[in-house]
């Protein structure tokens, strides 16, 4: 199991805003504030994902669970609205399995973000 990760970040505050935004839909929230470093978690208030003002993770692919594809299609389009390059549209992916339904986005850095469903319908 992982108990965190970390992408370096060139902007930190731009960053945190597209994350933010980003990762609402799933529930995803900053817990952590700092000068250099941001940390999201979800309702328990446990930060897993940070970002940290150091150099940028260059093609990192960090892929998020959503609660259901209606979280995934809200993902989506938040990233978009918030300065993320479209990287895959909200879709099932049955290359991976009959129900893996994901969408996929850039972030500012080039890292792939994604969020994915795995429930069916």
């Amino acid at each position: 199991m992982i108990d965190h990760v970390v992408l370096g970040v060139h902007h930190l505050d731009e960053s945190k805003h597209f994350y933010e935004n980003a990762l609402r839909p799933l529930g995803i929230k900053v817990v952590v504030d700092e000068q250099k470093l941001i940390g999201f978690g979800d309702a328990g208030g446990q930060p897993f994902f940070w970002l940290a003002l150091r150099e940028p993770s260059h093609r990192v692919h960090v892929a998020f669970t959503a609660p259901d594809r209606a979280a995934v299609d809200a993902f989506h389009a938040a990233a978009l609205r918030t300065g993320g390059v479209d990287n895959g549209t909200p879709g099932l992916r049955p290359d991976y399995h009959a129900n893996y339904y994901g969408a996929f986005v850039f972030d500012a850095d080039g890292n792939n973000v994604e969020a994915v469903c795995h429930d069916p319908a």
